[in-house]
């Protein structure tokens, strides 16, 4: 049985799911997306992802679509029509159907989508083994704070890091790690400090980013919101990635670098516990 899925107004079986070819987000990555985790067929942290999602919107005069009322609904019948326990919803807002200009349409009709996807979550192979990631030059455009279905770089990020047989690829700035390939990133220094690249145009605003700093804080650990050097996060105590569908996961080495004892350390194995067991909590 195919997925159901959402598309301007209708669920539909995923293969009867079409788009204009001439819709922006297909011709000019004139979109935007939120990707909300689903645990025990609930949502997790929505009303955070739908702020950041009406923010987007917002940073590049875009307008909402029909439907945009009733985005949790959507959501929340998305996940019971395709009986999804554990993974999650992913939502696309495009400027819709133009011809092909680069000035925008005068009159759009914005673009809709959301489907789901099902993932082991709670218990990943990668956070119990923990991430090895490689270093890369970030050579992305310059507002990552909006988040744009311009993923282009960070495909390549990620195709490096295969390559060299790493998980992933933190994306490096005028010598200043700046975040990961879809994820924010963290070391912990050998005090026990966590060090986090403070909110600018630079770096996604993470969801989950906002959650854990604020469970760490609750949890009298000390962070410190600053850009941080490669050399730093290879003399760090240990070091981590958040992101929707990750949460909490650890990283044990850096450009082959083994961090600690080579396993996720404790503050991103505490940190991870505190997050999943709040994350149910307050699931919607």
């Amino acid at each position: 049985m195919s997925r159901i899925v959402y598309v301007n107004g209708e669920f539909l079986p995923e293969e009867e799911a079409k788009v204009s070819i001439f819709d922006r987000g297909f011709l000019m990555a004139d979109g935007v997306y939120e990707v909300t985790s689903v645990l025990d067929g609930k949502l997790v942290d929505y009303d955070g992802h739908l702020t950041r999602l009406e923010r987007s919107l917002a940073e590049l005069d875009m307008p909402e679509p029909d439907g945009m009322d009733a985005l949790l609904e959507i959501h929340r019948e998305l996940v019971s029509r395709n009986n999804l326990k554990e993974g999650c919803v992913y939502l696309q807002i495009t400027r819709g159907p133009a011809d092909r200009d680069f000035l925008y349409p005068e009159t759009p009709k914005p673009t809709l989508v959301l489907f789901t996807l099902a993932m082991t979550l709670r218990r990943s192979p990668k956070a119990e083994k923990g991430l090895r990631v490689i270093s890369i030059d970030d050579l992305r455009w310059g507002r990552r704070d909006i988040k744009t279905v311009q993923l282009l770089y960070p495909s390549m990020g990620k195709m490096m890091a295969k390559h060299a047989g790493a998980d992933d690829a933190w994306m490096v700035e005028n010598g200043h790690v700046t975040e990961g390939t879809s994820n924010n990133a963290y070391i912990v220094t050998q005090d026990g400090t966590i060090v986090t690249r403070q909110l600018s145009h630079d770096i996604l605003h993470g969801i989950t980013r906002a959650a854990v700093l604020r469970f760490a804080r609750e949890a009298q650990i000390k962070v410190e919101e600053r850009p941080f050097t490669l050399d730093e996060a290879k003399a760090a105590s240990e070091a981590f990635i958040t992101s929707a569908t990750t949460f909490v996961t650890g990283v044990v080495e850096i450009d082959g670098v083994q961090l600690g004892d080579g396993t996720p350390g404790p503050v991103s194995r505490r940190l991870r516990e505190i997050y999943l067991e709040e994350a149910a909590k307050q699931a919607v």
